[in-house]
């Protein structure tokens, strides 16, 4: 019933009043980011000609004077309905979610070298949030991007967030209804399997094994240690979930997680029992050695 969402935007001279204008696109739901380009470089590949069209394949910004001025390029990227933390309260079902949209938001990888992909410490994410001149549903099917807002996370950051969706992703398996067994266990292998590549344990080991020396990363230090705690609680309730799903064939497959996960969690304590003084200074003491000086 409802849409998928893509960012277009067009590049170069042949476009005409279209050149540096981007639109979201609203699609079909089952849309692929492959059917649109192909679709949308077939278009106007035919009033073009099929070698003057290219589509750009990141989702980088893009640098004019880079591009070849005699060819029309095309970018196109997979976008999301955006929400800030205050209007998901009103928007509680999936009609909700899809009605009246006119901010959308798409995230690009990056690290300071340019690089897109690098180690967990050097990993920065750009989010970049759209806003259109008009809401969807509407009666054309793209509007125009009239504001564009981008906010940069820096990797600790990005860890953060990567913690709180993957404890997202335990609690909503946990608690499905019906249950799925299948989809429980395939989120708790990711979660406590230890050979996972930049799994949670490296995440860890990476930022909360020192404390940093830059005051301004206490707090992202501090709300990570509690991303972990909550993580861990999470992990438990999936196991003893999964214990009551499975068969006898199963007791086998539950005991290999469940020592994962003790590992897991023996690993981390140490890393997330460690809280920063400073944070934890009783505020009395402040006011009073105030009052001193002054």
């Amino acid at each position: 019933m409802f849409g998928t969402y893509f960012r277009v935007g067009f590049y170069g001279s042949k476009f005409g009043d279209l050149d540096e204008q981007e639109f979201v696109y609203k699609e079909p739901a089952i849309t692929k980011l492959a059917e649109i380009s192909h679709r949308l470089e077939g278009f106007y590949g035919e009033r073009f000609g099929e070698d003057q069209v290219e589509v750009i394949k990141d989702s980088n910004p893009v640098d004019k004077c880079k591009l070849d001025p005699n060819k029309a390029f095309i970018q196109i990227t997979y976008v999301e309905p955006y929400f800030d933390t205050y209007e998901m309260k009103d928007r509680i079902t999936y009609f909700d979610k899809n009605y009246n949209l006119r901010r959308f938001v798409y995230c690009t990888p990056f690290t300071l070298d340019g690089r897109a992909h690098g180690d967990l410490h050097e990993q920065y994410k750009r989010k970049t949030i759209l806003t259109t001149s008009h809401a969807f549903p509407y009666i054309k099917t793209r509007i125009n991007i009239i504001h564009k807002e981008e906010i940069i996370s820096m990797p600790i950051e990005v860890a953060i967030e990567d913690m709180q969706k993957k404890t997202q992703e335990l609690a909503f398996a946990t608690h499905q209804d019906p249950a799925d067994a299948k989809m429980l266990q395939m989120v708790l292998q990711g979660s406590v399997g230890t050979t996972v590549n930049q799994g949670p344990l490296e995440v860890a080991q990476v930022f909360l094994s020192e404390i940093p020396s830059d005051p301004k990363l206490y707090r992202h230090h501090n709300k990570l240690r509690l991303c972990f705690k909550d993580f861990t609680k999470r992990c438990e309730d999936a196991l003893r979930k999964n214990k009551s799903l499975i068969g006898p064939d199963q007791k086998e497959y539950q005991r290999e997680l469940e020592r994962n996960y003790h590992r897991l969690k023996e690993a981390l304590q140490p890393l997330i029992n460690r809280k920063i003084p400073q944070l934890y200074k009783p505020v009395l003491q402040v006011n009073s050695h105030s009052k001193r000086t002054a």
